[in-house]
């Protein structure tokens, strides 16, 4: 077992295809098939199932190819030390970002990114949080940008910002549109649009209304949107209120913004943070990124004695 032979199924697992594999190693896909034939031979188990297409890794395979991911990584982190020794900040950096984030902060980093200047290149995923960390344990990311605490012990939590919830309230809902500010069961009242399941942020707004189980709706029609553009869209079409976060409001229009309602007796806030595995080396990169976020974000986000107001997960 070599390298190579790692590097190899890492490759068969990305593209699920042995010539498009070969010609991302820059090798002959005789040449490949050859090695990777030799490295199941070796450990006597079948890595991939060949009879489908795309192929794909069988039961023993996939976990072979994961702790392969992980082993390579830890390879490569020797050049990696070698680098920050020298004071050498570049490479790439493969970044995750969940949904109810990017599009608010991705314009605005990769306008600050841009204009440092670094030979840092940042490749970017919108993802899930528990896709986010099954990356950082696959190696097939170096960080992830999304809500904490995860009281996580694999992972290190940089926090870059605090961010407040508003509610965002149709006109047609008279009796909360009225108010300048709304009580937490306020949100019990009116019909109250959500994001899916897959969404931590919908766990901190069942935090913040009290709710344990999924709420009963007087509506003829239920919904639960993908991303919080879509339930401000909803909201303004239709009627009820959704959660939406600080970052989300600067991107309202005039009229939106009236729509925009601050909560009474608490300030309800998610805590945004860069993420790594424990063992991620590279610190001054690291730093040049959060540096970047915290340049891309409104001052009010800032604060850190918002910290004692985050809505768990």
């Amino acid at each position: 077992m070599n390298i190579q032979q790692l590097e190899y199924i890492i490759a068969v697992d990305n593209y699920r295809h042995f010539s498009k594999a070969a010609e991302a190693s820059f090798v002959t896909q005789p040449t490949l098939s050859m090695m990777i034939q030799k490295l199941e031979d070796e450990l006597g188990v079948k890595i991939f199932d060949r009879t489908q297409l795309p192929v794909q890794p069988t039961e023993i395979g996939r976990k072979i190819i994961d702790q392969a991911r992980v082993s390579v990584a830890q390879i490569n982190q020797i050049k990696e030390i070698i680098q920050e020794e020298k004071g050498i900040i570049k490479g790439t950096f493969r970044l995750g970002i969940i949904p109810t984030v990017s599009p608010y902060l991705l314009p605005k980093l990769m306008d600050e990114h841009t204009q440092g200047n670094s030979d840092i290149s940042i490749v970017v995923r919108e993802l899930t949080t528990d896709n986010i960390l099954r990356g950082l344990a696959n190696d097939s990311l170096d960080g992830g940008i999304l809500a904490t605490p995860l009281n996580d012990d694999s992972v290190t939590e940089r926090p870059l910002y605090y961010e407040r919830f508003f509610a965002y309230v149709s006109p047609k809902e008279r009796s909360l549109y009225v108010k300048n500010e709304l009580d937490e069961s306020d949100l019990n009242n009116g019909k109250l649009w959500m994001l899916d399941e897959v969404h931590c942020f919908r766990t901190q707004i069942l935090h913040l209304c009290s709710m344990r189980k999924r709420r009963r709706s007087n509506s003829i029609f239920a919904f639960e949107a993908g991303s919080i553009d879509t339930l401000i869209k909803i909201v303004d079409d239709n009627d009820g209120l959704t959660v939406i976060p600080e970052m989300a409001t600067y991107n309202l229009s005039e009229q939106q913004k009236k729509n925009v309602r601050p909560f009474k007796n608490v300030t309800p806030v998610r805590e945004i943070s860069l993420i790594t595995r424990k063992e991620f080396i590279r610190e001054r990169l690291i730093h040049i990124i959060v540096n970047e976020v915290k340049s891309a974000v409104p001052n009010s986000l800032k604060d850190p004695a918002l910290k004692k107001y985050v809505i768990p997960l």
